[in-house]
């Protein structure tokens, strides 16, 4: 009888994977390879280094945590190499398209003898695995997706991308619909779109963030933040992230018991002057490339190397 591992998204997620009756041992995924720094050698000491690094200095992770949570989990995955079937479960969204490209790459080199499948489903619209039915879920997994070479080749190619210095080479894709990977476009289209805008020096999500704070007129930060998170698209971010961009706008927010804008922020928004001169933020990577190394034109959606 073959054998079975899961890669899941998320401890959510693994816990909710434990109560239905599918065999198997289950790998959680604990990463957040969207953001900060990421380089192409999934696994390597290098790549793990990297990443400690970037997650001890923007959310304190200390090296015990980053150890305990995430590398004795990919630890557990690297001692699992009898299983000959490996299902993979990640949503739609741009923090676990990430995700998955990475790990498809370090199955692509580590697992060559198994049969790798993906469970997914039609919906574009965000839908988190973890709120659906648990006959949903079984329906799902029976129409799980067994990905072909050519599949794993691509999605290591657009890993190997999005890990190289210039996105540029990421925006050039145009044959994602080859590919079982139905919600990748939308994901790397996202992606590009957190480059910051000619228009403004803010990308899409942080002109967003702005709109709003002048349309909903958020009583409280609390209330602003759950407005975020529910007009997000296709980013899939928790609220630690956002916490992190308002921190990271900070001067455009005149307070937040309501929620209001500094006039500077209300010109900003408006496109009458921009904040690109007042970001110090040199050596903020969007996986391989400086994020402040481009702009975004959003009347061509076309990347522009500085």
């Amino acid at each position: 009888m073959n054998s079975l591992l899961h890669i899941t998204n998320g401890d959510v997620f693994t816990n909710k994977l434990q109560t239905l009756n599918i065999p198997g041992e289950i790998i959680t995924w604990r990463e957040m390879l969207c953001e900060g720094k990421t380089e192409s050698n999934v696994g390597t000491e290098s790549f793990w280094k990297t990443r400690f690094e970037y997650l001890n200095k923007n959310y304190k992770v200390s090296k015990a945590v980053f150890i305990e949570k995430t590398l004795k989990e990919y630890r557990s995955l690297c001692n699992h190499k009898s299983e000959d079937q490996i299902v993979l479960w990640f949503d739609n969204d741009l923090f676990c398209q990430i995700n998955l490209l990475a790990v498809v790459s370090w199955l692509k080199t580590h697992r060559k003898y198994a049969e790798i499948s993906l469970v997914t489903y039609n919906k574009t619209k965000t839908t988190d695995l973890s709120t659906l039915s648990e006959d949903k879920l079984l329906a799902l997994y029976k129409k799980k997706i067994v990905l072909t070479q050519d599949d794993i080749e691509y999605a290591d190619y657009v890993w190997q991308l999005y890990c190289s210095d210039n996105p540029i080479r990421l925006e050039n894709l145009s044959d994602f619909k080859n590919y079982n990977f139905k919600h990748l476009e939308n994901s790397i289209q996202a992606h590009l779109r957190r480059f910051p805008s000619i228009k403004n020096g803010l990308n899409e999500m942080e002109t967003k963030m702005l709109q709003l704070a002048v349309d909903k007129k958020s009583s409280s930060k609390n209330v602003y933040l759950k407005t975020l998170l529910q007009n997000q698209g296709v980013l899939g971010f928790s609220d630690t992230q956002y916490n992190k961009a308002i921190n990271r706008l900070k001067p455009l927010y005149k307070s937040f018991n309501p929620v209001k804008l500094t006039e500077k922020g209300l010109e900003i928004l408006k496109g009458e002057t921009s904040y690109y001169s007042c970001i110090q933020e040199n050596d903020v990577y969007l996986g391989g490339a400086l994020k402040y190394n481009f702009l975004y034109n959003t009347n061509t959606n076309r990347i522009l190397k500085l």
